[in-house]
């Protein structure tokens, strides 16, 4: 059921060093992942690592909080894209969706998926900081603004991805959108029950342990 391009291989810890870096890059060439996850200051060294493979370079936006301004978060993609980035894993504005600003955090997805160009766009809803409602609105006004994947966690709050919530995120936005799970997949059983509830990719930073 699982398979190599499934996974994006993840490394998005403050004391991440750039060795660190080369070395889920080297490991991401050697298995075949879909692509390598880090944070914008890595977008360049990624990309020219992973030069001539098929696997992607990954950058997060707005992360992990999603308080950032929408020209903040634009600009960020902006750079990033300009630096070599094929996904944009960008997370929402959650007070704004919390307290009904819908238009907010519609436009605020937006200004991201113009800001991608031809680069990939997942949006993080951070499932949570949500009720099963807020869930299922944030995954609407991602597929209104254009996003191409859904996406349950930044890994860094109060929770990570549950096979509930990627089921709903599915069941919400239908086959024409990928689901990603992320947060606490760390073994093959967990793996496996989040592309049973309906994900399509998985964010981790235990790719080679899940997979051996």
């Amino acid at each position: 059921m699982l398979n190599s391009k499934m996974f994006d291989h993840t490394l998005l810890k403050a004391e991440a060093t750039q060795e660190q870096v080369a070395q889920i890059c080297k490991e991401a060439v050697t298995y075949d992942f879909a692509s390598v996850c880090v944070n914008s200051c890595y977008t360049a060294f990624v990309a020219e690592h992973l030069k001539g493979s098929t696997v992607k370079t990954c950058t997060v936006v707005g992360f992990p909080l999603g308080a950032m301004s929408t020209k903040a978060k634009a600009a960020e993609t902006s750079y990033a894209v300009a630096d070599g980035a094929d996904e944009i894993d960008m997370v929402i504005n959650v007070g704004a969706l919390k307290e009904g600003r819908y238009d907010y955090v519609l436009e605020d997805i937006k200004a991201v998926k113009e800001a991608c160009g031809k680069a990939l766009l997942k949006v993080i809803i951070e499932t949570c900081l949500l009720t099963d409602a807020e869930k299922v609105k944030a995954c609407e006004l991602s597929v209104e603004a254009g996003a191409d994947f859904v996406k349950t966690s930044t890994g860094f709050s109060t929770g990570g991805a549950k096979a509930v919530d990627v089921a709903l995120m599915r069941k919400t936005v239908g086959d024409s959108v990928g689901v990603k799970a992320s947060g606490g997949i760390r073994d093959t059983q967990t793996a496996e029950k989040m592309v049973e509830a309906g994900a399509n990719r998985l964010g981790t930073s235990a790719t080679i342990a899940i997979l051996s």
